[in-house]
């Protein structure tokens, strides 16, 4: 192993950084860097078959699954650059400890919304994977409130900075994830503009960031081949895909040159093979994965568990409810087990008429794509002619009433309330707390700076203060640790003067020690 410092001026929360090298055989950095089609070929040699990005499920264990099922390509889970940066642990658990020759090429995916954070995190990882791409297309709440993922989508400007200073100073390509917007023209603009920026491979979400969840939609892939016909660098495509004929499909009528898959290979890890297997088959070889590699995060083979068995779960709740109170790795093995026999006694026994009721093509044994309810229809009011038709909105429900009952609570504001039968959960009464001089948090009642705790910590550190409120004692340790070294200190002192004789002691040795003188007369 190498040591290798990075130090290149910035300073947003780290100055100087070290970081372990792994063996050159794993480093694609090492080599002159490639772009665009160069890159596609010789780097990612040709992928077409590529694993998404997806958080707390697209691990080593998953993605070396992956990959003995035809997958070419695999990405990291999105990391957080700023987290990446400052924290060693974060660093390691998420990437180095996962260095493996079997999984490359691999892309490390960031999300940021600054350019030298961005920079600084892709420099830590650029000597473990073979690309650094940046998030632009998750669309969840989390990513709106961290104002990164698709929520940059309209800040071109800081987009361009991000990708030309990633380009100008990293040794691998720098890559992007992007989702569409309503307007084709826009979108491929969009695409244009991170090209020219420096992006060497472009993967296209053909959804808007709007279809998520309840409202996710169809993928358009009309803007995905748009964008194609646009740029002159790779473009991978994403959704809509649930099986090997989509793929096929898709790039056919794309042209593309390869397709991403995120749900679809969670629920049928041998996509890319063409083949549907038994769901214990893909279980117990993932689970086998997971010991070979380990440390893995119970919570995720958890997830992945329940992914493969979902359609298997709507019918055994018993041992849905197990797979997600067991505490050990062996205990989930245990209940996938318990859920193989089940349903290997259902195949044999010929179950037939369960399945013709169910909407499932295949057996619920078989992996299968779970295919998301469409949007319901626009409803009639049941009027004759001329009747109105409600539009299919999505409406929030209504704010609970100020007695909170029941039927206008939330389930989980219900569980809450089964447990505390008091709570009230009324927005009138709930309590008003002031705000933080520095970061806006709830500050501390009784905090001495009226600060909240994480910003009351670092000043007091800094001016070495207490702060009883927030049971920090900085000034208390310090008295007390000087208290003790004057103590120390006066011990030693007392210690010299007890070993050494006193005055008096010595005159009266030497006197004893004179021979005695005859008297003269």
């Amino acid at each position: 192993m190498q040591l290798k410092t990075i130090e290149d001026g910035w300073r947003s929360g780290v100055d100087r950084v070290t970081v372990r090298r792994p063996n050159r055989r794993l480093i694609s950095g090492a080599m002159a860097k490639l772009q665009g089609f160069d890159f596609w070929r010789k780097t990612l040699k040709g992928a077409r078959f590529v694993v998404a990005p997806m958080v707390d499920q697209s691990e080593l264990a998953w993605r070396l699954l992956s990959r003995r099922h035809g997958a070419q390509l695999c990405y990291t889970p999105m990391l957080h650059a700023q987290v990446f940066v400052r924290d060693a642990n974060y660093r390691r658990e998420n990437l180095y400890s996962e260095v493996c020759e079997e999984d490359r090429p691999l892309i490390t995916q960031f999300c940021a919304n600054d350019p030298e954070v961005f920079v600084q995190a892709a420099l830590l990882a650029q000597d473990y994977c073979d690309a650094v791409d940046l998030n632009l297309g998750c669309p969840q709440m989390i990513a709106k409130r961290g104002h990164y993922g698709v929520f940059l989508q309209d800040e071109w400007d800081l987009l361009e900075k991000m990708i030309r200073l990633a380009h100008e100073k990293l040794s691998v390509p720098v890559t992007c994830k992007i989702r569409v917007f309503e307007d084709v023209e826009r979108t491929v603009r969009y695409a244009q503009m991170l090209e020219k920026a420096g992006c060497q491979l472009l993967t296209i979400h053909g959804r808007t960031k709007d279809q998520k969840g309840a409202m996710t939609g169809v993928a358009s892939w009309e803007h995905i081949k748009a964008v194609r016909k646009a740029v002159n660098i790779p473009v991978f495509a994403n959704g809509n895909i649930h099986h090997l004929s989509d793929v096929e499909r898709c790039i056919q009528e794309t042209g593309v040159e390869g397709v991403m898959s995120a749900e679809g290979n969670l629920h049928n890890p041998a996509l890319f093979e063409g083949r549907s297997p038994p769901v214990w088959e893909m279980a117990d070889e993932y689970l086998e994965v997971v010991k070979l590699h380990p440390p893995c995060s119970l919570s995720y083979v958890r997830a992945h568990l329940f992914k493969l068995w979902h359609h298997t779960l709507q019918i055994h709740q018993d041992l849905r409810e197990e797979l997600a109170k067991v505490k050990t790795l062996e205990a989930l093995a245990d209940v996938s087990s318990q859920l193989r026999q089940r349903c290997q006694e259902e195949r044999a026994k010929g179950k037939g008429a369960e399945l013709r009721e169910s909407s499932l093509p295949l057996p619920h044994w078989i992996c299968q794509p779970y295919v998301r309810p469409q949007p319901k229809p626009p409803l009639s009011n049941g009027s004759c002619q001329g009747s109105e038709v409600k539009p299919a909105v999505c409406k929030k429900r209504a704010l609970e009433d100020l007695d909170g009952t029941a039927h206008n609570l939330s389930k989980n504001k219900q569980k809450k309330r089964s447990r505390n039968p008091k709570k009230n959960f009324s927005p009138e009464q709930k309590p008003k707390y002031l705000k933080c001089e520095q970061c806006g948090n709830p500050k501390g009642n009784k905090c001495v700076f009226s600060l909240c705790r994480g910003c009351c910590k670092k000043k007091a550190f800094k001016e070495v203060a207490d702060c009883p409120s927030h049971g920090l004692r900085f000034k208390t340790k310090a008295e007390k640790r000087k208290a003790e070294e004057s103590g120390q200190n006066e011990g030693e002192q007392t210690e010299k003067r007890s070993c050494s004789p006193p005055p008096d002691a010595e005159l009266s040795s030497k006197l004893q020690e004179q021979p005695e003188r005859p008297l003269l007369l």
